[in-house]
Parts: structure tokens; sequence; C-alpha cells
């Protein structure tokens, strides 16, 4: 959870996630719907879905005990290299080096590592100076502060280096070039894309439809409203994929959303169906729900905001 999620946001999901599944077991077990139920609103869905399928590797493959050699550990779904030494150095005491954002950012200041740490050559730089100075003693006390000491101090913006334990010998700080390190990524122009998200309303019982996306791409495996593209005719679409009548459609203001490699424009559609007379039925993909059921399910972010914005238009001004 706290890979690209900040520790603030992360806590209340952590405490209701380990309530839901206080054990490997019970995650193991557990649907996929439910554990991205409990996920939702954190994004990043991918990191959902794999703790899931490492929780069944370790069920199937290891007799549900967490693994303990490296190979094995870094083997499992959605671990990497720095992951997987970070969680047998605080568990194990084994003397593995770790490489996350914030130690990135303390080793390229405290050697003056020029060049983005993102590109193959400044990684390999970088985790031959973490091997290097992982000690032999008090493996998890060193994981931790060294990670702590990126969070707290040598932070991107605004380091404190006058409270640093390590300024004497820290390079950067020496040449007073700290705001020079680490090198940014190079800037590269992110695209636009657009969709349009159909808020499908049974006419007679106000009902909104909502589809599960495919398990892989954007929010692989949870609910959303039905997605057609801006040039598309809304009528159309109803008639070719469902069989459905139109009554009324309205298109409404037009939002972004913003993914690690693209901006996405989304215009949400109220559109108004006949759906009880064309005999749309449930499936395992698909489902009818009240706007307060929806968003007790595995909603995306934009999904949640654009159902919740629906269901208060509904509801009459006191």
């Amino acid at each position: 959870m706290l890979q690209q999620t900040q520790v603030a946001t992360v806590i209340p999901y952590y405490l209701r996630f380990m309530h839901a599944f206080p054990d490997l077991s019970s995650l193991a077990a557990a649907p996929l719907d439910r554990v991205l139920e409990q996920w939702s609103g954190l994004g990043y869905y991918s990191r959902a879905r794999n703790l899931h399928k490492a929780a069944g590797v370790i069920a199937s493959n290891h007799d549900g005990e967490f693994p303990v050699s490296f190979d094995k550990v870094v083997a499992l779904p959605g671990i990497g290299q720095s992951t997987a030494g970070a969680i047998l150095a605080q568990a194990l005491q084994q003397r593995r080096p770790i490489l996350d954002g914030n130690v990135k950012r303390v080793l390229c200041r405290y050697h003056a590592v020029d060049g983005w740490p993102g590109k193959t050559a400044v990684q390999q730089q970088l985790w031959q100076y973490a091997e290097k100075h992982t000690p032999d003693h008090r493996i998890a006390d060193y994981t931790q502060a060294i990670m702590d000491l990126g969070a707290t101090l040598c932070t991107r913006s605004s380091p404190q280096c006058s409270r640093c334990p390590l300024q004497t010998d820290c390079v950067a700080y020496v040449q007073d070039q700290v705001k020079r390190y680490p090198t940014p990524r190079p800037k590269k122009q992110i695209p636009v894309k657009t969709a349009r998200l159909l808020i499908l309303t049974d006419s007679e019982s106000g009902r909104i439809l909502l589809e599960k996306r495919p398990p892989s791409g954007i929010w692989g495996g949870l609910w959303s409203l039905p997605e057609a593209g801006l040039g598309e005719k809304v009528e159309q679409v109803c008639q070719q994929r469902w069989g459905m009548q139109v009554l009324t459609s309205e298109d409404c203001s037009a939002f972004r959303h913003t993914f690690s490699h693209y901006h996405l424009d989304i215009t949400p559609s109220r559109v108004q169906v006949q759906a009880t007379a064309t005999g749309v039925k449930e499936q395992d993909d698909i489902i009818w729900c009240l706007s307060e059921e929806a968003n007790k399910r595995a909603l995306a972010a934009p999904v949640a905001r654009i159902i919740r914005q629906h269901a208060q238009s509904l509801t009459p001004e006191q």
C-alpha cells in the first residue's frame, strides 16, 4: 500500500484491509472482487491484484508459509528486488540492500550521482552503493533508518541538511549542490485520451448499469460505468450492445483524470433507458444496482465520483 501512496492516506485502508484479511490464508481464499473492494480508492489496482495472486502462490506452492529465500520472494507477483530485500531485512535480519525512492535520493546526494535514477546504468551504480553501505549487523534498524532519512530529512524539495547526521560526508552538501541531485526525470509530453462513461439508468427502477472491466489494463477487474467513444452515438451503442432503447441522453461536464503515463478526459453521460422491457439480464460481468449500492463495490475513484454526483443530482434540495 505504501508503494506510490502516502502513509497518512494508507493507514485507514491498512486497518480496514487487515480487519477483512487478518492472515495470509484468508487473503488467499478471498474472491478478488472482495480484495478490490477493500482496496477501492487507493489506486494502482495492479498492486491489489498482485497481492492477492502472491497470497495464492504462497498458499499453494509454499504450504501457506511466507518463503525465506530471496529468489522465492522476488518470484512472487508484484514483489521486486528492493521490496524483497526490505521484507527479508526487516522480518528476518537477512543482509539485503534496498533501493526504494527515498533511498535512491539519499544515495544520489551522498555520492553526488549524476543521471536520472531511472536509467539502467545509474540504477546499477546506486545498487552498488546500496550494497556497500548495508551493514552486517542491525540490518532491520539500518533498513528502516535509511528509508526514514529520505522520507523525513533528505526530502525532494526542502531537505533539512542542518539536521542530517550524514552532512559531513555528503558530497552534494559539501559542494553546496544538494538541489541538483537526484537528476530529475527527463520531461516528456504526456498524451491525452478521451472517453465517455455512460450512466445508464433504468427508467422504471432508477438502477444504473455497471460492467466489470477486463482483468488487465486500467482499472482491471473493477466495476465501472460502460464506456463509449466520444464520436459514437449513444443511441446506437445502447442498441447494439444491449438492445436497449434510449429515452433521453445528456452529456455532463468533462473532467480530467491523470494516470502515470497519460491524461484521460472523461465525459459522463446521463442516459435513461428502457432496460426492464428489453430484458437485459445480470451476468457475472454486468449488474443493475442503485447508486448507493454501487459505491459499496470496487470502483475506480473517477467512477465513484461520477456515481456520487449522479445520486446527488437526484436528491431534491431541502
